[in-house]
């Protein structure tokens, strides 16, 4: 309930916004038309911004004839997590890198980047799957998919104002200097806007992927990787549409901070910090597995009476602690 009251107060913020843009670029008729553009686009967010969000990251769906050991671990972790099994899709990008998207959990679909799956082993993978299932769990994903569209329309939205001579109108107290302004403030407030999907999330979703993969040292190790090399290995789709960057599971920019005002991701050593207290509180070691039960004292057994003793060497209270992850 509480997401999707944010969605539509961010909607409405980013509403707001497009009035204003549209106001500076062509006065009180600019701004009416900045209103009917805003409603149109914030319908087609709502309904279409995820299928926009996969084609502009060059994401494309797999069967899972051609990736089954990824197929059976999304579906596997999607029933532990109680949700239906999302689309799979393949992003051509040697970053490793992940995204979830899709306005509910039953129309969502999870990204993964070819240099993922080539770097990451099977426990960091299934952590990072995890991590944004648990992103579609919670509903984030509609909040994050349609600031990101919105957020690029409005960018589009002030270049094309400058390009086509907005701020000469009257009734724009500012004239041409109010254009040339929206170039650059407007995306800039939209950005900010963008950050008021909080970077707690972040933090809501390693808590609870971890718990669903049932590995929080698996998804820290994950983060420490991605981390790595993201900062040497270039994403073109998020490149060309830094808009969307906020939807990885790590700033996939490069040679972006991670710990700046503006970031749209907590700062990554705190992410695998909380993670390994999180480890330590599920009293999971480095291999994501409790420690095996110290055995009973042995014993001839306890007595029943009339000479009969059953025997209680060896037992243990909890046989399950050994279990691996996610598995």
């Amino acid at each position: 309930m509480f997401n999707t009251f944010r969605t539509f107060v961010l909607l409405a913020a980013m509403t707001a916004l497009f009035m204003v843009v549209g106001y500076f670029l062509g006065g009180t008729g600019g701004m009416m038309m900045a209103l009917v553009f805003a409603a149109g686009t914030n319908l087609f967010a709502f309904w279409n911004s995820d299928k926009m969000v996969l084609r502009m990251q060059n994401a494309v769906p797999v069967e899972r004839s051609r990736v089954p050991e990824l197929y059976d671990m999304v579906d596997t972790l999607s029933r532990r997590a109680g949700i239906p099994t999302p689309a799979v899709y393949v992003i051509q990008s040697d970053q490793p890198n992940a995204f979830a998207t899709g306005r509910d959990p039953n129309n969502a679909a999870v990204a993964v980047s070819t240099g993922l799956l080539r770097t990451l082993d099977t426990r960091e993978v299934a952590g990072v799957v995890a991590h944004e299932l648990a992103h579609i769990k919670s509903r984030d994903t509609l909040t994050m998919t349609v600031t990101a569209t919105l957020a690029g329309a409005i960018s589009a939205l002030a270049q094309f104002g400058l390009f086509f001579g907005g701020g000469n109108n009257r009734d724009n107290p500012l004239g041409g200097i109010g254009a040339l302004l929206m170039v650059f403030l407007a995306p800039l407030a939209a950005m900010i806007v963008q950050m008021a999907v909080s970077r707690t999330r972040e933090y809501e979703a390693d808590k609870l992927g971890a718990e669903i993969a049932n590995d929080p040292i698996g998804l820290a190790s994950a983060l420490n990787k991605i981390a790595t090399y993201a900062k040497r290995e270039v994403n073109i789709g998020a490149e060309r549409n830094p808009a969307m960057a906020h939807m990885y599971i790590i700033n996939p920019l490069s040679g972006a901070r991670m710990d700046n005002l503006f970031s749209t991701h907590p700062d990554n050593g705190n992410r695998i910090e909380a993670l390994r207290r999180l480890a330590a509180e599920m009293q999971l070691n480095d291999k994501g597995q409790r420690p095996a039960p110290r055995p009973a004292p042995a014993s001839s057994g306890r007595d029943i009476g009339g000479g009969w003793r059953v025997p209680t060497a060896g037992r243990t209270e909890d046989d399950g602690g050994t279990r691996g992850p996610w598995g």
